[in-house]
């Protein structure tokens, strides 16, 4: 604690304690009130401006100091000054003195409750940056409500002081208004409980209501207008409850929500069932990076102790198993499973009519209209290929690799990726390792440019290891065609180089499906992707979006975490909507070494200045690694300084993904590094690499000063 915070509440606990240790609670009763009413009138006739300073600079005291009496304060206001000076007066020394409770709270408390309750604040704080001046004034509304409490709690959150005051100034005025009128009475009150009759009490919280009520009315009114345009096409009864449209990972999950909980729901996909995930992304690349693993251990199974090989590559076999491992996961995504958990099934091209209407373009001839009650757009995103000359006509995207390979006979000799994110990394080194020949582009400085740079560097010497020959800072200008072969034009520092390819990959990123699906004209196509509030609505509330088309993330588990927001909101919004819990979202490259990551890296941590310690546990120290011949990597931890509250994790190792789960669950439930060290881990695991990292940190911040004693008094115990 600094001297600043120090001598503050120095100040603060020594009016409490002056307060108390003089006994001033007496003269703050009723009863007292009454009998010094007389003395404080013939005061108030000699000295008018002399006791309203002084009367406004007690009641600012009492209020910043938040001791009890408050409600007597101010029936002495109205009896003192009358109805409109008493209001008057108590209204400013009531808003200032919370004002002061409030920053004393801030200055004092928050940094200390944020390092320890960090991680479950996140959601309230943003709960308070959207709706605290609605929340705020109810409360300020509702007199039952200690004020005292309500200036602490705020000043724990980040809103702004402005905004307290403000709202404060009108939300205490009616409680204000009705304490100050009894004053004016003060001979007719025999006790407190004559100021709030039950009446009286009933529609002060009815008042306090009243801006939710307000808040729900404007919303009402809101859908009422962006509805508008269509108000004569809305059904009077629907075909289904629910329209699912896209049979990705968020689509998929949706859906089975949906007919978990017994709605009837329809599932729409124009392509194939369990969307880019299943049959161009996440399953097919799995599938090659394990061969290619493989593959890598035999040319250097002398790590193990074995002779190493080198494999032949059986590239049609490769392929082939690729596509094997697809179809063993195609039922699981099937149209007769879902069939068979109740949802109905259609392929075709869905387009919406109207807010509430999709046609749907069957692939078997035909078409069919649905109606439904809400629709999530699940359409995911494609590729994007850049307006460079000659790109388009000569490139492969992620979605139409596997195409491409599977029509080779052997690994392509000449191999050009484009791009350095995850895509990118991981696809090249696996065909590198399959006997490919790769040349990686990136335009950055770097590779994985969302993560530190020591990762990045981490992720290129792996690539260059196995072969890949990595370009960075190298913009694309085109491809040109001469005689036959192709080039792609590259500069960096110096000239435009020319690089030869057979097969030119573009995995520079991924955009959001919007477009042919009738959305335009509905207004909900404006941007690059399909905007979408906290609770995944769109501008027409009851159109929902999940996954990739949102924008937020591009990842099959958080298509998937979205879906179970997506369903109970569509299905359930009009009796409870729930946000997003976003807090915790982890993410993967799978490169050998893999790349994990939760929460803020250090490059992250710093743009958005918030503090933070780093903790570093090397892998090649962990005796499971060393007995595989994996001993590489690190497991880096950010914490707040002087807490073990885990602000974000990056693993670079081997089961880097399987090793972040714990650190997942421990941010999700707010728990600290503490709480890992002291959780037994099996030996020898790669899983023990989570509680040396704690064990660093603990090493860290170790009690020097206890230690010392400590040493001392064991050198006395030997005597």
């Amino acid at each position: 604690m600094n001297l600043k915070k120090a001598g503050l509440l120095l100040v603060v606990l020594g009016a409490v304690v002056l307060f108390v240790w003089a006994d001033l609670g007496r003269f703050l009763n009723l009863q007292a009130l009454k009998e010094a009413q007389g003395q404080l009138e013939a005061l108030r006739s000699q000295h008018p401006l002399g006791l309203a300073a002084a009367y406004f600079a007690v009641y600012v005291a009492a209020t910043a100091l938040s001791v009890p009496g408050a409600t007597v304060i101010t029936l002495a206001g109205g009896a003192l000054f009358g109805l409109w000076w008493g209001v008057l007066i108590v209204s400013f020394a009531s808003t200032l003195g919370a004002t002061l409770a409030f920053l004393a709270s801030r200055f004092l408390l928050r940094d200390a409750v944020q390092a320890r309750f960090g991680q479950r604040l996140a959601e309230i704080e943003r709960g308070i940056e959207r709706d605290g001046a609605f929340y705020l004034l109810s409360l300020r509304l509702i007199p039952v409500v200690p004020f005292f409490l309500i200036n602490l709690l705020m000043g724990l959150t980040r809103m702004r002081a402005g905004t307290f005051y403000a709202v404060s100034q009108i939300g205490m005025l009616p409680g204000t208004l009705v304490y100050v009128n009894a004053g004016t009475q003060l001979a007719t009150i025999g006790s407190l409980r004559d100021v709030l009759s039950p009446a009286l009490l009933g529609s002060l919280v009815l008042l306090g209501v009243f801006p939710w009520l307000a808040r729900w009315g404007m919303g009402l009114l809101r859908r009422q207008r962006v509805l508008s345009p269509w108000a004569d096409q809305r059904p009077t009864r629907f075909d289904r409850n629910l329209i699912v449209i896209g049979a990705g990972a968020g689509g998929l999950v949706t859906a089975y929500i949906g007919a978990t909980v017994k709605a009837s729901v329809t599932l729409i996909e124009a392509h194939a069932m369990g969307g880019d995930c299943l049959n161009t992304g996440c399953v097919p690349s799995k599938a090659l990076i394990r061969s290619a693993k493989l593959a890598h251990q035999m040319r250097h199974a002398d790590r193990w102790g074995l002779q190493p090989v080198q494999p032949a590559v059986p590239w049609r076999e490769v392929m082939a198993r690729v596509r094997s491992v697809i179809r063993s996961i195609e039922p699981h995504d099937s149209v007769a499973r879902y069939s068979g958990l109740g949802v109905e099934v259609l392929q075709g091209r869905a387009q919406l009519v109207d807010p509430w209407t999709v046609e749907v373009a069957l692939h078997g001839g035909g078409s069919q209209r649905l109606t439904a009650r809400s629709i999530v757009i699940a359409t995911g995103a494609a590729p994007v290929v850049p307006d460079l000359p000659g790109l388009r006509e000569h490139c492969v995207t992620s979605e139409t690799l596997w195409n491409a390979l599977e029509r080779l006979d052997a690994p392509p000799r000449r191999l050009l990726v484009l791009g350095g994110g995850p895509i990118g990394c991981e696809l090249s080194q696996a065909l590198a390792r399959l006997d490919a020949g790769v040349t990686l582009v990136e335009q950055a400085p770097r590779l994985l440019l969302k993560e530190d740079a020591d990762v990045s560097e981490q992720a290129r010497a792996a690539l260059a290891r196995d072969g890949v020959q990595v370009l960075t800072d190298h913009r694309a200008l085109g491809v040109v065609e001469r005689d036959g072969q192709r080039w792609l034009q590259v500069q960096g520092d110096g000239p435009v180089r020319e690089l030869p390819f057979d097969l030119l990959l573009c995995a520079v990123g991924r955009q959001a499906r919007l477009q042919g699906f009738g959305l335009e004209a509905l207004g909900l196509a404006d941007g690059r992707v399909l905007e979408t509030d906290d609770h995944l609505q769109t501008r027409i509330p009851h159109i929902l979006a999940v996954g990739d088309v949102t924008g937020r993330w591009q990842l099959t588990h958080a298509a998937a975490h979205q879906a179970w927001y997506a369903a109970v909101n569509a299905l359930f919004g009009h009796l409870r909507r729930f946000r997003v819990d976003a807090r915790v979202m982890p993410a993967a490259v799978f490169i050998e070494p893999e790349v994990a990551r939760v929460g803020l890296n250090e490059q992250e941590a710093a743009a958005q200045g918030v503090p933070f310690e780093v903790t570093r546990y090397g892998i090649d120290d962990l005796d499971r690694a060393l007995a595989d011949s994996e001993a590489h990597g690190f497991v880096k931890v950010l914490t707040v300084p002087g807490r073990d509250t885990i602000l974000g994790v990056t693993i670079v190792g081997s089961h880097a993904a399987e090793l972040l789960a714990e650190y997942v669950l421990a941010m999700k439930h707010g728990l600290g590094l503490n709480r890992v060290l002291g959780t037994v881990h099996a030996y020898p695991t790669w899983s023990e690499a989570n509680k040396y990292a704690a064990g660093e940190w603990r090493r860290a911040h170790a009690p020097r000063g206890v230690l010392r004693w400590l040493e001392r008094y064991h050198a006395w115990r030997r005597g």
